[in-house]
């Protein structure tokens, strides 16, 4: 029986799965967490075999003493990990301070955390990159304006589309600028649509499970402005899209990991390629975000958190079966009124919805306060569902 240190198991909501499937393969599952015992969901306490509270898990000293507690009970740990971009540094720091050599370490995490440096290995694989700049000052932003026309502005270290804003003219980077923000990444900005790769790869670097996403708006508009958040996992992942997530998962190491790779599909001719071409925009060396992970299990009729399980304890994954379908996410607001409402979208879709409810006020801002998740044969459903939802 292996040690598994999983940290925070009840969040997001659905992570306990990849607890109870390791406990299921004998595993012994350590949890880590900031929400007290006795708070914690029947099914997360059934799916871990001790769990260590922290006031924090900010602290680092905290986290520490708990591991260390953990080592001193049972002895060394196979793996820890938390599956989530917000601790992956963290995570590497406590792997090398408690010599646990699976996963990453403090020295592998400036590709996989910092977009410029990710811009390098997706060169690598040979995938177009935006150009970019450091905004470290006010010169060289605005020459990289003047020749891009339009830009993106985000933290090089950075977690989803939080703290990303749009430079369109000599105005916005001047108020940029006046805010005092440090530490970020300019980027032109490019006319695309973001899809993704998502993919559990094994310990030889080998994808075992491969799927994929598009999401139809800005993820930046949605978090700066208050927007519905719209996407789906797609019935297909196209052939294009699989061919750079795997030269991707090549230039960037990727061993025993849940990843997801996200790109642009141009939208029209530019100096990065033609319309409908690839073209990179960063990576998370984590799932996809918030309920994504039961999604991919809806499309794909299937069990990620198994399959991901498998592959921790080094054991073969089934074939997915040949039938799939489209799984599409709305995420609504509170403060707004819309043509259909609950009762309404529960009665027109009740044979496609697979799930509904609120989502955690931590994904709110990208996620929406309220979220409707159906599946459908076909896109056009999709894009019908969608439209129907926040008219």
């Amino acid at each position: 029986m292996g040690n598994f240190i999983f940290r925070s198991p009840n969040f997001p909501e659905s992570y306990w799965r990849f607890c109870a499937a390791l406990k299921k393969r004998g595993m012994r599952v350590l949890g880590i967490g900031d929400c007290p015992y006795a708070e914690l969901k029947e099914e997360v306490r059934t799916a871990l075999d001790e769990y260590y509270w922290v006031p924090t898990l900010e602290n680092y000293d905290d986290v520490y003493r708990g591991v260390a507690f953990f080592l001193h009970k049972y002895g060394r740990a196979d793996w820890l990990e938390s599956n989530n971009e917000y601790w992956l540094e963290q995570d590497a720091r406590l792997r090398a301070d408690f010599n646990i050599a699976s996963g990453f370490h403090p020295g592998d995490m400036h590709p996989v955390k910092y977009k410029s440096a990710m811009k390098e290995r997706y060169r690598a694989a040979g995938i177009p990159v935006a150009r970019y700049c450091m905004a470290d000052d006010y010169q060289t932003c605005r020459a990289f304006l003047s020749e891009a026309g339009r830009a993106v502005v985000k933290p090089d270290n950075g977690v989803g589309a939080n703290a990303t804003y749009p430079i369109t003219c000599e105005d916005d980077l001047k108020r940029f600028f006046a805010a005092g923000h440090t530490g970020y990444i300019m980027e032109e900005y490019v006319d695309g649509t973001v899809c993704s790769y998502d993919a559990i790869v094994n310990a030889q670097g080998e994808p075992v499970f491969e799927t994929g996403n598009v999401t139809t708006g800005s993820l930046m508009d949605v978090v700066n402005d208050g927007g519905e958040s719209l996407f789906y996992i797609v019935k297909a992942l196209p052939d294009e899209v699989r061919k750079k997530g795997r030269a991707a998962v090549k230039s960037f190491g990727v061993k025993s990991r849940f990843v997801h790779f996200e790109f642009f599909r141009l939208n029209s001719d530019c100096h990065l390629g033609k319309k409908g071409e690839i073209v990179a925009l960063e990576v998370n060396m984590r799932p996809s975000g918030g309920c994504s992970p039961d999604m991919m299990n809806y499309a794909n009729h299937v069990d990620v958190y198994e399959i991901w399980a498998d592959m921790i304890c080094g054991r073969p994954v089934s074939a997915a079966p040949a039938h799939t379908v489209n799984c599409a996410f709305v995420g609504r607001r509170n403060k707004k009124h819309y043509a259909l409402s609950h009762t309404d979208v529960l009665k027109k879709y009740a044979d496609r919805l697979t799930e509904y409810g609120p989502v955690d006020r931590a994904l709110a801002p990208a996620m929406g306060d309220f979220r409707y998740i159906a599946c459908f044969d076909s896109e056009e459903e999709v894009y019908a569902y969608m439209k129907d939802l926040v008219r």
